[in-house]
C-alpha cells in the first residue's frame, strides 16, 4: 500500500471513444478490460448494439467485430459476467421503446453471440432493472415495464443450468437501482421508486433458506407463453409488425429478435410475496449518510460493504462529494474519503465498474469544457477513466471478506458457531495455540515485554529496527530485564506463516539453537500477532484481541515485518471500529506504520470529538511530540466550538459544523439571536439536506 497520501489520477483514453453513450451496460470482464454494450445517443436518439472494449493497460477503446445471433439494439439492459468469459445480457428497451425480455450470451473469447432456448414463464419485458448472478442463477429485480411504464416490484430468476425461468414474486418496486449478493441474501439499494423519489432504503431477501430458490423451477407449455404480447402502445412510433430474427456479422444497426418483445402481461393477477425472510432499513439521516438527492451516485459492492461514490454534479458542491461505505453486517455508514481527496470537480462521471475481487473501481466519464458564454459543455462521454484502488481505503476485497456461514455440517465442531470469522483449519489450529507442550506438542517459546512496563512515550520498539536482514534481528536482553510469561507455539506454523521467522531459522541464529525468541512489543500485541498467524483472524476476541489498541500494535508489526495481508486486515478493522477511546492511539500508530489515509481519518475523528478524546487514557499515553503534532493537524484559523454552540448549528453527534445534527430553521434563528457568526455561514441547502443518523 502507498506510504504517501493517495489520490487517484484521471487518465485520458484514445481510440474509438463512445461519443455520448447513455443507458448502456459497462462491465469489467477481467484481464484489465471493460466492455460496453448498447445504449443510445441522447442528441440523435439513435439506439446502438455496438460492442466496445476498453483496454485499461493501453487506455485504448476498440469497436469489436461480433458474430452469430447478434441481439437487437437496446438500452437500459443488464450485462453480467458469467463463467469468467461470457456476458449474460438480459432485457432492455429497443428503438421503438418496446420493453424486451430476451436473454443473449456474448462470448468474450470468440466475440460470438448465442441465444439459448428458454423455458418457463417468460417475465415481463423491462428496462433499467438490476441483475446479479449467484449459484448458477440470474436474479432479476425491479425495472420499468408495461403499457404506461410502471415500476415493477417483482423478483424472479433464470436457472442457468436448465435455462428455465422461475415464477415472479413481489419484492420491492425500484428502477435504476443496484443489486448484489452477500451472506446468502440478495440486497437492493438506491434507485427510484414508483413516485420517482430517490430513496435511501436498503432491502434484502434471504435466498439460502428458501426451497423456492434452490430447486429447478417447474414449468408448463402454457406458462411459457402466457406473458407474450405485441408492441407497447406507449411507443410514439406507432404500431410495428413483429421484428424479424436477424443473424449476421459486423456492427450495424439491427432490430430486436422477435422473441425478445415482452412489453405487457395479459394476466395481471397479484403475485405472492417473495419466499424467504425479507428486511428493509431506511436511512433517514446521519453524520455519514449520503444524501441521495445530491450529486451523482454510483453504488458497488466490495468487502462486505456497499460503496457509494458521490461524484460531482450541478446539484452538489465539490466539498460535499465523498466516498462512503455501508457495512452490511452492522448497517452502519462511514465516510472513507472526502470528495476532494478523490474527484476533480472539473470532471463528470457517467459509469462505474468494479472487478470481481472488489479491490479496484473504475469511473468512466469526461471533462467539463468551458464554452464561450461561460457555461460548461461535456466532452466525449467516456473519454476519461479514474481508477480507484479500494485497498487504499481499508477494503480487503470480496474474497477476503467473511460472510455468514451457509453450511456447518462439513465443519469441525470447533467452527460451527454462526459468528465465527475463521476458516475451519484456523479454528482447529486455534485450539492448539499457547498450550503447554504436553497438551499441544508445541516446540518453541516466544516472550514479549510486560504490558505494564511498556513505555508509551516512545514509538513502538519493533519499529526502531528493520527486518530486511536476518543478521540484524537478534535482540539480547540484560539479566535484569523483565519479560512476559512464555507463549508456546509451533515452529512449523511460524515458518509457514511468518517470513521473518523463516529467515531467522534458515540463518540458524541463536533463536534456532535456544528455541526461544523475544519480541520487544507489549505482550498483548505479540499474543494477538501470534494468534493471527494461527487463525488468519484479528477479529475481536475477549482473550487474544480484546480492543483496538492491540490492532493498532498489529498495524505497526505488519509494517515492520512487511506483511501486507495483515496490514489490510488492520486498516479495515481500525477504520471501521474507530472510537473515542482509541482514536489518538490509532492516529499515532498509523503514523508509525506510514498509513497516511488511516492517519488522516483518525485525525479528523479526533478533531470532531476533541472534547472527549483529550480525556481518554489513549490520548494521555501519547508522547509530548505526538500530542503537539496532533494539535497542529487543524489549520491556523481553526477554533474550538463549545458544545452548546455546536448544538445550535447542528454539529453534535459527530457531524460537521452545520451539517449532520439536529440543525433546523429554529436553530438558525437561535444562532442569530445569540450573534453567532457560525450560523450565518450555513445556507438553506445545508439546512435542508441534514445528514444526522437515524434508522427506521
Amino acid at each position: 500500500m502507498s506510504k504517501e497520501s493517495y489520490k487517484p489520477k484521471v487518465l485520458r483514453t484514445c481510440g474509438s471513444r463512445p461519443a455520448c453513450l447513455v443507458n448502456a451496460s459497462v462491465t469489467y470482464c477481467g484481464n484489465n478490460q471493460i466492455y460496453a454494450f448498447g445504449g443510445f445517443d441522447q442528441y440523435t436518439d439513435e439506439v446502438y448494439n455496438h460492442v466496445l472494449r476498453l483496454d485499461l493497460h493501453t487506455l485504448q477503446w476498440t469497436l469489436v467485430d461480433n458474430y452469430g445471433d447478434i441481439p437487437g439494439v437496446r438500452m437500459g439492459h443488464t450485462a453480467c459476467l458469467w463463467q469468467g468469459s461470457k456476458l449474460l445480457v438480459y432485457g432492455g428497451e429497443n428503438e421503438h421503446r418496446e420493453y424486451l425480455s430476451d436473454v443473449v450470451i456474448y462470448d468474450l473469447v470468440t466475440s460470438h453471440w448465442t441465444q439459448p432456448e428458454i423455458k418457463g414463464p417468460i417475465p415481463k419485458g423491462r428496462a433499467r432493472h438490476a441483475a446479479a448472478v449467484y449459484d448458477d442463477k440470474l436474479f432479476v429485480v425491479g425495472g420499468l415495464a408495461g403499457m404506461e411504464t410502471y415500476t415493477l416490484d417483482e423478483i424472479c430468476y433464470l436457472d442457468l443450468r436448465t435455462w428455465t425461468w422461475s415464477r415472479s414474486w413481489t419484492f420491492v418496486a425500484r428502477f435504476d437501482h443496484s443489486t448484489w449478493i452477500w451472506g446468502g441474501r440478495i440486497w437492493v439499494f438506491g434507485g427510484l421508486g414508483p413516485d420517482m423519489e430517490r430513496t435511501g432504503e436498503l432491502w434484502s431477501l434471504d435466498l439460502k433458506n428458501s426451497p423456492a430458490f434452490k430447486s429447478v423451477p417447474a414449468h408448463s407449455a402454457s406458462e411459457s407463453t402466457m406473458e407474450r404480447a405485441g408492441p407497447s402502445p406507449r411507443s410514439h412510433f406507432g404500431q410495428h409488425p413483429s421484428p424479424q430474427h436477424v443473424v449476421t456479422g459486423g456492427s450495424g444497426s439491427y432490430t430486436a429478435n422477435s422473441s425478445s418483445v415482452q412489453v405487457r402481461s395479459s394476466n395481471l393477477v397479484a403475485k405472492p410475496a417473495a419466499p424467504g425472510a425479507m428486511t428493509s432499513t431506511k436511512f433517514v439521516s446521519g453524520p455519514n449518510v449520503p444524501s441521495p438527492a445530491l450529486g451523482t451516485h454510483f453504488h458497488v459492492y466490495s468487502s462486505g460493504a456497499l460503496l457509494d461514490f458521490v461524484t460531482p454534479a450541478g446539484t452538489i458542491r465539490p466539498s460535499e462529494c465523498n466516498l462512503s461505505a455501508l457495512e452490511l453486517g452492522t448497517q452502519q455508514w462511514q465516510r472513507l474519503a472526502e470528495g476532494l481527496e478523490i474527484f476533480d470537480p472539473s470532471y463528470r462521471w457517467h459509469y462505474c465498474a468494479v472487478n470481481e475481487e472488489g479491490t479496484t473501481a473504475w469511473l468512466l466519464g469526461c471533462a467539463m469544457e468551458p464554452s464561450e458564454n461561460g457555461a460548461a459543455n461535456l466532452e466525449e462521454y467516456l473519454s476519461d477513466v479514474l481508477a480507484v484502488d479500494l485497498r487504499e481505503f481499508g477494503l480487503l476485497g470480496s474474497e477476503s471478506t467473511w460472510e455468514p456461514r451457509v453450511e456447518s455440517s462439513r465443519m469441525p465442531a470447533s467452527d460451527t458457531h454462526s459468528t465465527s470469522h475463521m476458516s475451519s483449519l484456523g479454528s482447529d489450529l486455534a485450539s492448539m495455540f499457547d498450550q503447554v507442550p504436553e497438551a499441544s506438542g508445541s516446540d518453541f517459546v516466544i516472550t514479549a515485554n510486560n504490558d505494564d512496563q511498556t513505555d508509551d512515550d516512545n514509538v513502538s520498539a519493533a519499529s526502531s529496527f528493520t527486518t530486511t536482514d536476518a543478521s540484524q534481528t537478534a535482540l539480547f536482553l540484560n539479566a535484569s530485564d523483565s519479560t512476559s510469561t512464555p507463549i508456546h507455539v509451533h515452529k512449523l506454523i511460524l515458518q509457514a506463516r511468518w517470513p521473518h521467522f523463516k529467515r531467522v531459522y534458515r540463518s540458524q541464529m541463536s533463536e534456532f539453537h535456544t528455541k526461544k525468541m523475544h519480541i520487544q512489543e507489549p505482550y498483548s500485541v505479540v499474543r494477538a500477532f501470534l494468534y493471527y498467524l494461527y487463525t488468519d483472524s484479528i477479529d475481536k476476541h475477549a482473550e487474544y484481541c480484546p480492543d483496538l489498541r492491540e490492532v493498532a500494535g498489529l498495524l505497526v508489526m505488519s509494517d515492520v515485518y512487511d506483511m501486507p495481508e495483515l496490514r489490510l486486515h488492520c486498516v479495515r478493522r481500525l477504520s471501521r471500529e474507530l472510537d473515542v477511546e482509541h482514536a489518538a492511539v490509532v492516529w499515532e500508530r498509523a503514523g508509525t506504520a506510514k498509513e497516511e489515509w488511516l492517519r488522516r481519518r483518525a485525525a479528523n475523528y479526533c478533531l470532531t470529538h476533541w472534547g472527549r478524546v483529550v480525556r481518554t487514557e489513549g490520548f494521555r499515553s501519547l508522547s509530548r511530540h505526538s500530542i503537539m503534532e496532533l494539535c497542529e493537524v487543524i489549520d491556523v484559523d481553526g477554533r474550538v466550538i463549545r458544545g452548546e454552540e455546536l448544538e445550535v448549528v447542528g454539529g453534535l453527534g459527530g457531524g460537521q459544523v452545520g451539517v449532520g445534527g439536529s440543525g433546523s430553521e429554529l436553530a438558525r434563528r437561535r444562532a442569530r439571536a445569540q450573534g453567532g457568526h457560525v450560523a450565518d455561514e450555513m445556507d438553506d441547502n445545508e439546512m435542508q439536506e441534514e445528514e444526522g443518523m437515524e434508522l427506521n
